[in-house]
């Protein structure tokens, strides 16, 4: 059993949502355990840059139209992926749709902005350095978020010490938009990209060490990625598994999976895992929910199946508990089964 350092990632900046700032202290306010020996708490400034719908060229809903449109490109991408025959020729013609779609989709959004940049950076800049502290006292970080735009500072932390790892992103949403294709401009669509240095200009400038190596990166559950993301996933060669997938070949099949590919010829795994990998009928209170998620069942079977490698994960997170949007609790409950599972068995 690990010694584990709880360090609350307060800031829901990189979402244009609010509550996540929330989750952190629910979640861990009442914890009382042995192996916890430290506690941090990283706050942002809460002066999130508010978007003026009014001085929009278009609005939200008319986006959302226009990208709806290139739906079947995004199933047609899904199917060649996973079935692994896309041809050389086929490549080019989806990157050159899909280049084509995200000029098209930015030029209809005039306030497409680095949302919140400057107050993310100082958030991510003080949660790494915390994390860096965290493991030179000899402590395993379990952070909590928070929107998962935390990550960048804890997984990239967990590298810097621990020098080469693999990364495995439990989430609905692959988080591997740059911005150069990101639609909405909101920043928590970046994290992987970014951990894993495919996204090079932006959030990233207090690092000083290795990134993440994307053929040891790995996403679980993703089943609401943007058409343009799956240009920057192939071509970076992360892997994926669909919430699908683990239907189909179950949790602990997948999970194996994801620890064989992260862990080989690394040093170690850093974890993260968004509660909106769950189906929003089951834990409601996320900040963006993703339909035809993950049951219950299998969300203890990926738990528990996680808790058989605490020898080689070397940090963990657990993000986006949203309050504001939670029933009876129910998130709650099932953002603190996993925290007891965690600091009982890592």
């Amino acid at each position: 059993m690990k010694n584990i350092a709880i360090i609350n990632a307060c800031t829901d900046l990189g979402v244009n949502v609010n509550g996540a700032e929330l989750g952190p202290e629910v979640l861990t306010k009442d914890l009382k355990y042995n192996n916890i020996v430290d506690y941090y708490t990283i706050k942002d400034e809460g002066n999130k840059e508010q978007v003026d719908l009014k001085k929009q060229n278009t609005t939200r809903k008319e986006i959302n139209d226009f990208v709806q449109e290139f739906n079947y490109l995004l199933l047609t991408m899904h199917e060649l992926h996973f079935e692994k025959t896309m041809s050389e020729q086929d490549k080019k013609l989806y990157n050159k749709k899909m280049h084509d779609l995200v000029l098209a989709v930015k030029a209809l959004d005039s306030k497409n902005e680095k949302r919140n940049l400057y107050g993310i950076n100082k958030f991510n800049k003080n949660l790494y350095e915390a994390v860096i502290n965290c493991i030179e006292n000899g402590n395993f970080p379990l952070t909590v978020g928070g929107d998962h735009i935390i990550s960048i500072g804890s997984s990239l932390a967990s590298i810097r010490k621990n020098k080469n790892l693999g990364i495995i992103w439990f989430d609905s949403h692959a988080d591997y938009n740059t911005y150069s294709t990101s639609v909405t401009g909101n920043l928590h669509g970046l994290p992987l990209a970014v951990a894993t240095h495919y996204e090079k200009d932006i959030l990233a400038d207090f690092h000083n060490g290795d990134f993440y190596n994307p053929k040891n990166a790995v996403i679980v559950g993703g089943r609401d990625i943007d058409p343009w993301e799956w240009n920057n996933i192939i071509e970076s060669g992360v892997t994926v598994f669909s919430t699908e997938d683990i239907h189909k070949y179950g949790a602990e099949q997948i999970c194996k999976e994801a620890f064989k590919i992260a862990s080989n010829g690394t040093n170690g795994v850093h974890v993260s895992f968004d509660l909106d990998l769950i189906d929003p009928e089951v834990a409601p209170g996320v900040s963006v929910p993703a339909k035809n998620g993950i049951n219950l069942e299998e969300t203890n079977k990926l738990i528990n199946e996680i808790i058989k490698y605490t020898d080689i994960i070397r940090s963990a997170d657990l993000v986006e508990f949203n309050p504001v949007f939670d029933k009876d609790h129910v998130t709650e409950n099932i953002a603190k089964n996993i925290l007891k599972t965690w600091i009982e068995k890592f």
